[in-house]
């Protein structure tokens, strides 16, 4: 209570809306430097000449350093100010962006996007800044308006940089993001205000966030080379086991961690354990749904409907536009129902979603179950972050926003890899023609690797749905009847 009105008699409303709409304006920018390469996934492959599996890494690589990262920087901006270390990430990530546009081979690519992933760490410190500038009742519309931006950068993101991509070629996608990097690096650092919560006294705990990195490096490196390797070689189960084993020094070493990058304090209360865990397996189902819908379009027929760059992009638009619309209205509409309800709609929508899409014989069906998935995907994702930011104390707010980032990028990280090994190793055979009296065939993913992309998917948010079943509700009706039955 003493939070809440300490926040409330600091409320400064004009320079609260401006903060939210720099920031909102931000999410734009950043989701349409990451939107803009996905229609390009086959293309980067053909170029490089790498199966759909290997350029998953370019995704895969980008959440893997924002996992090891998160933590380290989320607790760098509790010491020194998240508004500081905020603008020094962008930095970074701007210098990342030029480079990526001038990789000249498949592995510099890569490491460029490994660097690049340092950006997913600007999201929860935006999160934390924005919570800061509002009072309690007011911050789901904020964090609303927060996360329908993100689908206004996919909108944005999607048809213009494959518009880019079609006839100017990918790389142009990057050098047209570095302008508006330096701008809102300017931006930000003259135009915020530094975070009011300082915890000088913390400590960053570098050895934990290199066991979590390293563990999920091995996996998603697995994952990716398993259908080039073969998934019984010695070359793949041992990068399993090793990416798997390294898990169990991590909890341990965590356990006596004064202030770990996995708290396990922190996830002892219920909403902040149920939140992560949702999170997790919703952002593995839509990564693994989303890659697997890019390969599905520019595919050639019969398996594909062998559309270009520039009509992916188009299509995937309508994903954006309607997490645009519906994130902001859940923000709204949370305050009265309270936050499970909002979240169990959104989670048995997107399976619903997922299960049409496994179900199409027409790309029409196909947008059918991308448009129902993505009004599941925009609710679930608006009333998860308002459970969490709800729940937890606003001094330790950087740390559980990290943490919460870290489970979704792990969850992120995992799908794209899965997808592009379902599409590696399920194929199937067409024959061209005869060469010497030898028949000559061509490889295509067969349609069984995008229906067990799309039931897996569908099965992850199922999953996610029984998770917040056993959550607290921290605001609406649900909220005030509980709090009348514990006083009676």
């Amino acid at each position: 209570m003493a939070d809440q009105q300490a926040n409330n008699n600091v409320y400064d409303p004009s320079y609260a809306n401006r903060t939210l709409i720099l920031f909102a304006t931000f999410a734009i920018f950043v989701m349409y430097v990451e939107s803009m390469l996905t229609p390009s996934l086959p293309t980067i492959a053909n170029e490089f000449g790498v199966t759909a599996s290997q350029v998953s890494l370019i995704l895969s690589v980008y959440m893997v350093s924002g996992v090891a990262l998160n933590p380290i920087v989320g607790k760098l901006g509790d010491i020194h100010g998240k508004k500081k270390i905020f603008t020094y990430v962008l930095v970074i990530y701007a210098g990342a962006v030029t480079l990526s546009g001038f990789a000249p081979n498949f592995e510099t690519l890569v490491a460029t996007r490994t660097i690049q992933g340092i950006g997913l760490t600007m999201f929860p410190l935006a999160m934390s800044l924005v919570r800061e500038e509002f009072p309690r009742e007011l911050i789901p519309r904020a964090q609303g308006i927060l996360s329908g931006m993100f689908g206004a950068g996919f909108a944005i993101g999607l048809p213009l940089g494959a518009y880019l991509s079609n006839y100017y070629g990918w790389r142009t996608t990057y050098h047209t993001a570095l302008p508006f990097a330096i701008l809102f690096a300017y931006l930000i650092s003259t135009r915020v205000r530094e975070s009011r919560y300082r915890r000088p006294e913390a400590s960053i705990d570098i050895k934990g966030a290199t066991l979590l990195g390293s563990s999920l490096a091995f996996i998603v490196l697995a994952l990716s080379e398993g259908p080039s390797w073969g998934w019984y070689s010695t070359s793949v189960l041992g990068l399993l086991f090793v990416g798997l084993i390294l898990f169990i020094p991590l909890l341990i070493f965590e356990r006596n961690q004064k202030e770990p990058i996995l708290d396990l304090k922190l996830l002892k209360t219920r909403n902040v354990l149920i939140t992560n865990l949702v999170i997790l397996v919703s952002g593995l189902g839509m990564f693994l749904a989303f890659q697997t819908i890019v390969y599905k379009l520019e595919l050639p027929a019969p398996v594909g409907y062998n559309f270009s760059i520039l009509q992916t992009g188009v299509s995937l638009a309508p994903i954006a536009l309607i997490m645009m619309i519906i994130s902001p209205l859940m923000g709204i509409l949370i305050s009265r129902t309270g936050v499970k309800p909002i979240a169990l709609f959104g989670i048995v929508v997107g399976a619903i979603g997922f299960l049409i899409g496994s179900a199409e014989t027409t790309v029409n069906q196909l947008y059918i179950g991308m448009i129902v998935f993505s009004l599941g995907l925009g609710s679930m994702m608006v009333s998860t972050i308002n459970l969490l930011v709800l729940t937890v104390d606003p001094k330790e707010m950087g740390l559980a926003t990290s943490m919460n980032t870290v489970f979704r990028t792990l969850g992120s990280s995992l799908g794209a890899p899965i997808a592009g090994s379902l599409i590696s190793t399920f194929t199937s055979y067409t024959m061209l023609g005869e060469f010497d009296g030898k028949p000559i065939f061509f490889s295509t993913p067969s349609n069984i690797a995008f229906q067990y992309s799309f039931y897996i998917a569908a099965l992850l948010f199922i999953v996610a749905g029984f998770i917040v079943l056993a959550a607290d509700e921290v605001l609406g009706s649900q909220k005030r009847q509980i709090e009348i039955k514990a006083d009676t």
